[in-house]
């Protein structure tokens, strides 16, 4: 993973291979061979960590670290000494690490990469902080490439106002939210937006909501009713869980898309309505067809613009603190006596945590910690469900010794599981270099 990193040394070789092992991993780097030097640059750049030099000519080390710290920045040393005495006043200091020279690199690497992870969740933490209103907008799907693609493409399909849309994702992934965002965003936004969830309703009431009914259409059609269908006209109508839809609906669902026209329930005059749908479903409408529950021509009907929203587990951090800021700045809205502060510690358990539930948990575990926390200034752990309290062995009173490498290959075994496999994400995690990894899978035998 790759990182801002500022190094400060006055000897030009040690700049000059440290500084490229790091741009080799694909981080940011910046030299400076002076303690004033590297003051002003940290100033102008604000990078995530700082590698330090101990001996400098001008301002010592000793002096740059309390400057640096100071500014609040986080701070690796490196020493041609390895004197104790000197590496505890370091670290009073708050330098966050001590290394002797000559460092080796992969140590150094992984080193700065735990000190850099701790210094991006306080900057998300205080970014969340400061977020004075909620973020409405595209923004708050967050800045990775998947998902600043889909932004694009949702902007794009804003402004087809005739194209159909169809929606894909597990339950609970957002998808009401983004279709409100494509009405919104695009030329319809002033008009009707009308949402129907198609599952768990019977043919004749779901009939009767869409396209209405005339007075004796059946036996308690008392009176003419409108339908949502022309309640939507020139807006939007979105129908969720379209992979319900009774099979008897179907092919008037399929008129509609294709003459824009129908007939009430019980009804014989033609009405025609100006309405853009968008269907949403977490079904393989695909399988669906093959299996001959839904329509194939109205699959394909629907599908002409497929949009598929990733899950909460598949998304990035960034992406995630983005939600989070979101969903924290609607429900404030709701409920102003909650928190106003957020824990780093609760933040990371809402980041880590894998939300089987997707948006939806998210938004039920944030609602039910700033009701626990109503009259407290800050949001803890304390607050967020079981779930996300529990850590291996906290309230459990039965002990099983194990020795620390048993719980470091467990705890590596975990992390290699929830990646798939995937070695370079896992060592990300666990703020390693990939080799040491390798070679930590090997020491302990483990099958990954």
């Amino acid at each position: 993973m790759a990182y801002s990193v500022l190094l400060i040394d006055d000897d030009v070789d040690v700049l000059r291979a440290i500084g490229s092992y790091f741009e080799r991993l694909g981080s940011e780097v910046t030299r400076e061979l002076s303690g004033e030097a590297g003051l002003a640059t940290y100033d102008r750049i604000r990078p995530e960590v700082v590698v330090l030099d101990l001996s400098l000519p001008g301002m010592n080390g000793m002096e740059v670290l309390e400057h640096l710290r100071e500014r609040d920045a986080a701070v690796v040393l490196l020493t041609a000494s390895g004197d104790l005495a000197t590496a505890v006043r370091a670290m009073q200091l708050g330098a966050e690490n001590f290394l002797a020279k000559p460092v080796d690199m992969a140590h150094l690497a992984a080193a700065v990469a735990r000190v850099a992870d701790k210094v991006k969740l306080k900057r998300q933490r205080d970014a969340l902080l400061a977020q004075s209103a909620p973020a409405v907008g595209l923004e708050s799907l967050g800045g990775s490439a998947t998902m600043q693609e889909f932004a694009q493409q949702l902007r794009l399909l804003a402004q087809s106002e005739r194209t159909t849309v169809l929606l894909q994702g597990e339950s609970g992934s957002g998808k009401g939210w983004v279709a409100r965002m494509i009405h919104d965003l695009g030329p319809r936004a002033r008009a009707p937006f009308v949402e129907v969830n198609c599952a768990g309703l019977n043919a004749t009431f779901l009939d009767s909501e869409l396209f209405g009914h005339e007075k004796g259409a059946f036996t308690d059609a008392k009176e003419r009713k409108q339908g949502l269908f022309e309640i939507a006209d020139q807006g939007t109508i979105f129908l969720d869980e379209i992979g319900d839809l009774a099979p008897e609906l179907q092919p008037k669902l399929l008129k509609v898309l294709e003459t824009k026209t129908f007939r009430r329930l019980g009804g014989t005059r033609e009405i025609t309505v100006d309405v853009r749908l968008i269907a949403a479903t977490n079904k393989d409408l695909a399988a669906e067809v093959e299996a001959d529950r839904f329509r194939e021509d109205l699959y394909y009907r629907l599908s002409v613009m497929p949009l598929k929203l990733p899950p909460l587990r598949d998304r990035s951090r960034d992406d995630r603190l983005a939600l989070i800021t979101r969903l924290l700045g609607e429900l404030r809205r709701e409920l102003p006596e909650g928190p106003s502060h957020l824990s780093s510690e609760a933040l990371e358990r809402l980041l880590g945590h894998h939300w089987p539930g997707n948006v939806r948990e998210m938004r039920n575990a944030l609602e039910r910690a700033l009701i626990l926390g109503r009259g407290r200034p800050e949001l803890s752990v304390e607050h967020l469900p079981g779930e996300l309290r529990a850590r291996p062995g906290i309230g459990d009173r039965r002990h099983t010794p194990l020795s620390l490498d048993e719980l470091e290959r467990q705890h590596i075994e975990r992390t290699l599981r929830h990646h798939g496999g995937n070695r370079t994400r896992a060592a990300a995690e666990l703020g390693i270099s990939r080799a040491t990894l390798i070679n930590k899978i090997k020491r302990y035998a483990i099958s990954a």
